[in-house]
């Protein structure tokens, strides 16, 4: 690119992503697949696919990091944060809401049917993010391979270390088949994208501007705030396989260890975090209001997403750094393929939970031809799937 993306761009486009980003977290990471490299052409496929395999070994969030790997190559340390925090604001202001109306009334406000007729949609919009992603790295035979062998085994076993076993394996496969046949004038990837501040300028700002921004929220309850963060960043660098394997971890720290909510209050969160649309991790948020109001939640929303993304940048630049080795760059070429393959694995999990009706063949059908012959944006086909599906189930 010629010119660095603006940050109010930036957030726009994330912010617009989170909004309608239902199914979990593949279903966000194929949305910002769809709107950042193959509408704005802001980033190369194969720099996506080393972003999302980086992600998925790392702990924390997946797709929120990964959000924060763009900001990051586009913008260095501020757009990292200004992505950040544009893809986490709508799902928190929801899940604040909700759960404002939770504490106050007791229950859930309904929004199942709206929920049926996203599914269809994400599925939809998944498997295009798959397809369109190996065009560019399935090539031959040796990565159709690799590609199908991950989604397989994704899909007969399952978990993070499922994950952790495929990129291993598949940088393995791609260091033994393609080492020889990189060439060294590949050997010079685009250093990372930055402007108006140097990139550890921008560094500092993603870790002090939300630190900044909940300082005056403090009041007299620091102690406990404190609490709040530390325990949720801890679990946070804990965080392996994505949200559903993390959610045993904090109902044992929240629920029997602090007390600070009840089983069923947790149970609800979870529930909250799934039918609002962005990463389901937010639930965090519940939790800290219940114990600390509204600084309660943004300090425990800070701290499950805070720390992971600092690593995640961290993990960016060095992977920066080493890309030019030979080595490395066969290893990577093993592994977008197989990334391809866990995420055509994951259109089949979303689309299992799918209601099996007429309605959702149709949506999903519908949406596949507005996405890829009208080319609607993304946003806009899971905001039509959902009145659908509020219409029709």
């Amino acid at each position: 690119m010629s010119h660095p993306v603006p940050l109010r761009s930036l957030f726009w486009i994330f912010f617009k992503i989170a909004c309608t980003s239902f199914g979990g977290f593949m279903a966000l990471i194929s949305m910002v697949q769809n709107v950042v490299v193959e509408r704005r052409k802001l980033m190369a496929s194969q720099d996506m696919l080393d972003g999302i395999s980086l992600a998925s070994i790392l702990p924390g969030p997946v797709a929120v990091n990964l959000v924060a790997y763009v900001g990051y190559k586009l913008r260095g340390g501020l757009g990292a944060l200004v992505s950040a925090c544009a893809v986490v604001l709508p799902s928190f202001v929801f899940i604040l809401i909700l759960s404002i109306a939770y504490f106050r009334w007791g229950q859930v406000p309904a929004v199942s049917k709206l929920f049926m007729g996203f599914l269809p949609a994400v599925t939809a919009i998944i498997v295009i993010a798959a397809w369109n992603m190996s065009r560019k790295a399935v090539v031959g035979v040796s990565e159709g391979v690799i590609a199908v062998a991950a989604a397989a085994m994704l899909l007969g076993i399952g978990g993070f270390l499922s994950t952790l076993a495929i990129i291993l394996g598949a940088g393995l496969a791609g260091w033994l088949l393609f080492r020889g046949r990189i060439s060294a004038a590949a050997n010079s990837p685009p250093k990372p994208k930055s402007a108006g501040l140097p990139a550890h300028a921008g560094l500092i700002l993603f870790v002090t501007a939300p630190v900044s921004t909940v300082v005056p929220l403090l009041s007299f309850e620091s102690g406990l705030l404190l609490k709040l963060f530390l325990t949720f960043a801890g679990m946070s660098l804990m965080l392996f396989g994505g949200a559903y394997v993390f959610i045993p971890l904090i109902q044992e720290t929240v629920v029997q260890g602090h007390g600070w909510v009840t089983q069923q209050e947790f149970i609800d969160a979870v529930a909250m975090g799934q039918i609002t649309p962005g990463p389901i991790l937010v639930s965090a948020a519940f939790i800290g209001l219940k114990v600390a109001g509204l600084a309660g939640a943004a300090v425990a929303t800070l701290g499950i997403y805070l720390p992971s993304g600092l690593l995640m940048i961290g993990c960016t630049s060095v992977l920066d750094r080493i890309k030019r080795s030979t080595a490395i760059q066969a290893a990577l070429r093993g592994v977008r393929p197989a990334v391809v393959g866990m995420i055509f694995a994951a259109a089949v999990v979303v689309g299992r939970t799918a209601a099996l009706v007429w309605i959702s063949v149709v949506i999903f059908a519908v949406a596949l031809y507005a996405l890829t012959r009208l080319r609607i944006e993304a946003a806009w086909v899971v905001t039509a799937a959902g009145l659908a599906g509020w219409w029709f189930y």
